[in-house]
């Protein structure tokens, strides 16, 4: 199953549009996200890599293609089909392309065609089942080779991979560790104000306390 779907210029790394599954089966996609940024930075420093690339991380898989310098990449499930996987990307290079082509290298906002969301929505849905009749003809199809595509894995392609999942739980325990501590200092701070100004509300009390009794008393 297609995970996460993203698209950026080559020659800065700008993310230009995105599409995410609807979260519920993946709660670590931010770790993955930060993995596919990684690349973009790479590919924008120069980085000569493969036009067609699929890289191994964790239980899933990257697929990429980069045609006039712009990245399409998409992550699914290793048992998903890779051929179906650079189809689903040649379907969105060739959308892509033809509705923004002419803005491609001038826009300077993140996600300014966040529109095309709706494009990778529908084409996704059309690759979700493996085993329909159009997917299994285009399995089928050997116009479309992927066999020379090399893969790799992301460790070898980032130097991340295990150094990102203990990033990930270390910035996890310090948030952890950051609320404790941020709960004690609000009761350290509570009883120093109960201790700064009890005594005071005490003589407070007991003044009007006094004046209440005086004026009944001389009434």
């Amino acid at each position: 199953m297609v995970k996460l779907t993203m698209i950026a210029r080559v020659t800065d790394g700008l993310p230009l549009a995105e599409g995410l599954d609807d979260g519920r089966e993946q709660r670590d996609l931010e770790l993955y996200k930060q993995q596919a940024k990684s690349l973009f930075k790479k590919l924008s420093q120069g980085q000569h890599e493969a036009s067609r690339m699929s890289i191994e991380s964790g239980p899933y898989v990257f697929h990429y293609i980069i045609e006039a310098r712009v990245c399409y990449l998409t992550m699914c499930d290793r048992s998903y089909p890779k051929k179906l996987a650079f189809q689903y990307l040649e379907d969105l290079k060739n959308e892509f392309e033809k509705v923004n082509h002419s803005q491609i290298e001038t826009v300077a906002r993140p996600y300014a065609f966040i529109k095309f969301d709706t494009f990778i929505q529908k084409t996704r849905k059309l690759y979700l089942d493996t085993q329909t009749q159009r997917n299994l003809a285009k399995l089928n199809d050997d116009l479309y080779e992927v066999q020379q595509i090399m893969t790799r894995n992301v460790q070898e392609v980032l130097g991340v991979g295990e150094k990102l999942d203990q990033v990930s739980q270390m910035s996890s325990r310090l948030s952890s560790e950051s609320r404790v501590y941020a709960d004690k200092a609000k009761d350290l701070n509570r009883q120093a104000f109960i201790r700064q100004w009890a005594p005071i509300a005490i003589v407070i009390g007991v003044v009007v306390v006094f004046l209440w009794l005086k004026g009944y008393i001389w009434k």
